[in-house]
């Protein structure tokens, strides 16, 4: 995950996921223990509703009149069940509420104390149930134990608490969206002198801008005063570089032309022409190494992607006219949105020196092949170039010395043996490599990789 706003929102996400389910908790705690005390204290008041109707009969035993006060006790499957025991627990009085079931009160309690207990039906009923013993005194003053018991159905309470707990998820999920939402706009907003630095750098790489701006925010400002330094720092530098270089061109030229001078004044013109060709591709050298740095536009910082496709064409039309006498077939195999990010010459010197040693071994044939790196496509400008011919390829002893530079295969073959060096110092350049095979055409086979970053 790159984006510091996916970041930030995970992170918040994550933070209200524990917040709220923290809370969820402790108010889904604080809600069942307040019901439970209401259902005790409910069952405390039925309980002393029943202790208030008990009546002693004429044998001075404890009796409950037929109907009650509370109807639930007389309605069947109300939920509300009382009983009565002596002191043997056999039972004196039950409500009509429980004919025909079995309720578990609980244990029984000491003389004098309450006990409330969960207990269960038999077909999973949930109850709340109550029990006080009591030493009843009777009209002879004799002390007789009795319990009192009394049981609510929780199926009620429990609906009630499913209902919160939805409401509690439901309330607390709408406010998570909501602050979601509205962190991500803040966010948004907060995060717009970011998104404008990469914009404005963007447009410096693409030498539409000289500078950042100024309007940022204080925790910005410092970050975009430095890289307004850099940048002005190495405008200078190129600057320099280019005075410099343009005034060694300049040097150079005098001295080639004094050699170029000397030789037409000699009567070999074998001796002129071989020499003469040396001297163009000095010229070419030169031009190309000068051009390297001085090519660095005053207006813009960075690497600006190049598409190849009318550079290439460029090329091989070129090599056909200086190899016209062997007339190689040179196919290419590329598309138009083929882009090399970094310096056009450093793109020619590549292809060039290797399609260029490839005419000068083959037989007939020469292909070159562009392919992206993996599965990223073109977009990065991570690609390999492959080159192959159908000369005679080279030996597998020599491939690593022919990549030092001066070496050569064949030392009657016209050049300096800094081509494929040339193209090793460039790949390596771009974080890539050069590797020698064998081809399918029969001769060498060259694959050089470059990974701008």
């Amino acid at each position: 995950m790159t984006s510091l706003s996916a970041r930030l929102l995970v992170s918040v996400s994550l933070l209200l996921i524990l917040f709220f389910g923290a809370t969820i908790v402790v108010l889904e705690v604080a809600f069942r223990q307040a019901g439970e005390q209401a259902q005790e204290d409910i069952l405390d008041t039925q309980l002393m509703a029943l202790i208030a109707e008990a009546e002693p009969n004429l044998d001075g035993e404890l009796v409950m009149p037929l109907d009650l006060r509370e109807p639930d006790f007389s309605n069947l499957g109300s939920g509300l069940y009382g009983a009565l025991a002596d002191e043997s627990e056999a039972p004196v009085w039950t409500s009509r509420s429980s004919l025909g079931l079995n309720v578990p009160y609980g244990a029984v309690p000491s003389p004098g104390a309450y006990s409330y207990s969960r207990v269960m039906l038999e077909d999973g009923t949930p109850l709340m149930a109550l029990s006080f013993h009591v030493q009843w005194e009777l009209a002879n003053g004799e002390l007789k134990p009795y319990t009192f018991r009394v049981a609510q159905s929780l199926d009620s309470f429990n609906v009630q608490l499913s209902a919160f707990r939805r409401q509690l998820f439901t309330w607390f999920g709408a406010v998570a969206v909501i602050m979601l939402l509205a962190i991500y706009v803040v966010m948004r907003g907060l995060l717009k002198p970011l998104r404008q630095i990469e914009s404005e750098i963007s447009e410096i790489e693409g030498g539409h801008r000289r500078r950042l701006s100024d309007q940022f925010p204080d925790e910005l400002s410092s970050v975009a005063r430095n890289m307004n330094l850099l940048i002005g720092s190495e405008r200078g530098r190129s600057e320099r570089y280019r005075n410099t270089l343009n005034n060694l061109a300049h040097s150079l030229k005098t001295p080639l032309a004094a050699i170029r001078s000397v030789l037409s004044e000699q009567k070999s013109d074998e001796l002129t022409r071989r020499v003469e060709a040396q001297i163009e591709r000095m010229n070419d050298i030169v031009r190309y190494q000068l051009r390297k740095p001085s090519s660095i536009q005053s207006e813009s910082f960075g690497v600006v992607a190049m598409p190849v496709a009318d550079e290439l064409r460029k090329l091989v039309d070129g090599l056909h006219k200086v190899y016209k006498e062997k007339s190689p077939d040179i196919h290419v195999e590329t598309s138009n949105d083929v882009m090399f990010r970094g310096d056009t010459g450093d793109f020619l010197e590549l292809a060039g020196n290797l399609l260029d040693n490839a005419c000068k071994w083959c037989d007939s044939k020469v292909s070159l092949t562009i392919l992206p790196l993996g599965n990223v496509g073109f977009g990065t400008g991570a690609m390999s170039l492959v080159v192959e011919d159908d000369g005679p390829g080279i030996p597998e002893e020599a491939r690593e010395a022919l990549l030092q530079r001066g070496m050569r295969l064949d030392e009657n073959t016209p050049g300096h043996g800094i081509g494929l060096a040339v193209v090793k110092d460039i790949s390596r350049s771009y974080g890539g490599e050069v590797k020698i095979g064998e081809s399918s055409l029969g001769g060498a086979k060259i694959v050089v990789t470059v990974k701008p970053d």
